[in-house]
Parts: structure tokens; sequence; C-alpha cells
């Protein structure tokens, strides 16, 4: 499982996502938190997603074949400010739209950067999932940048979080620098894809 992957197409609106009824798993997080790199991590390739030293170049839903069975798909990255407000409502309306009715997603990966706290887009999202029943899981990126103790204390102050809106939901520190917590990704998506 994951041996091969390929890009297939990007989406700009609702009409244009795939009607195979292939399974999907989306990876969400602000512009700038990792996702590509993820995605590339995830599946032992460097270029399969582009990585961009910009924030914001994901302009599109773009979605990869797994195996020819599943659809990895990377979503826009919110809060990102050079983007017009016009882009940005857009694809904050269709994001919502996509994780409320999408029937073939069958799990949101939400990343957030590990050497911050969650943003105010962050914890809408956290809310939003409340009341969602697609299997949800948090991965905190760029953990190689924080010592021991630091990386305790971020995933402490999460797991409060989480608790005080009633959630209870797995948190893997990841690095696709150093390959912390791929291997535990892996298998929380094929758990996921049964």
């Amino acid at each position: 499982m994951f041996d091969k992957a390929e890009f297939t197409k990007g989406v700009v609106s609702w009409k244009q996502l795939p009607r195979d009824g292939r399974p999907e798993i989306a990876f969400v997080g602000r512009s700038n938190v990792g996702k590509s790199s993820m995605l590339n991590a995830v599946m032992s390739r460097k270029k399969l997603a582009y990585v961009s030293k910009r924030p914001g170049k994901t302009t599109e839903f773009n979605f990869f074949l797994i195996d020819g069975k599943y659809y990895f798909v990377d979503l826009p990255g919110y809060g990102y400010a050079r983007v017009s407000k016009s882009m940005r409502e857009k694809w904050a309306n269709l994001i919502e739209q996509y994780l409320d009715e999408r029937q073939t997603l069958r799990a949101v990966v939400h990343l957030i950067d590990s050497r911050h706290p969650p943003m105010e887009q962050d914890e809408d999202l956290i809310d939003f999932m409340r009341g969602s029943d697609v299997p949800y899981l948090i991965a905190l990126t760029k953990a190689d940048k924080l010592s021991g103790n630091e990386r305790f204390k971020t995933v402490q102050r999460l797991e409060k979080r989480l608790e005080e809106v009633g959630r209870s939901v797995p948190i893997i520190l990841t690095s696709s620098k150093s390959g912390r917590g791929i291997k535990e990704m892996r298998g929380w998506l094929r758990d996921f894809l049964g």
C-alpha cells in the first residue's frame, strides 16, 4: 500500500471534483505548514507535490492517485495574506463544503506548525470537525525544530485545547525533514482506508 502515486488533477470548483468514487484523504492546514512536504514524505517521493519557498502556492484542490485505488487531496492553505480576500473566501467556502458534504472523504489530516500555537483558522477547523463523522488526525509539523521538552509542551497544550471542546483525536509529531512520525502517519492513513 502507498507504493505508487501520481498527480491526476487540480480542481477549483465542486463540479470538477472526481466522480469515480475512490476514497479520499484530505490534507488541510495553513499556508506554509508543510502539506506538500508531508505528502512527499508519506509517499517517499521528493517531487510528487510541488514544495515552494513562498506560501500560498497551492491554489487548487490537488488530487494524487495512490496505488490506483485512493486519492490524497492537497487543499489550498488558509491564512495567507497576499491572496485576495475574494479568493480566500472562495477557498474557505469550497473547503468547508468539501469537508462537510464529500461522500468519498474517509479522513482529514489537519497539519499544524508545532512551533506555534494553533492559529484562529486552526481553531475554527478544530471546532468545525467536532460536528463531523469523518475520522480526524492532527499532524504537528516541523517537530525537528523543537527540543524534546518543547515537543512535549506542544502536544500537551493541544490535548488540553481538544479536551476543552470535547474531542480526543490522534496527534502525531512529524518532520518531513527528519522522517519523525512518518511511519506512524502511514499506519493511520492505512487504517482510515480500511
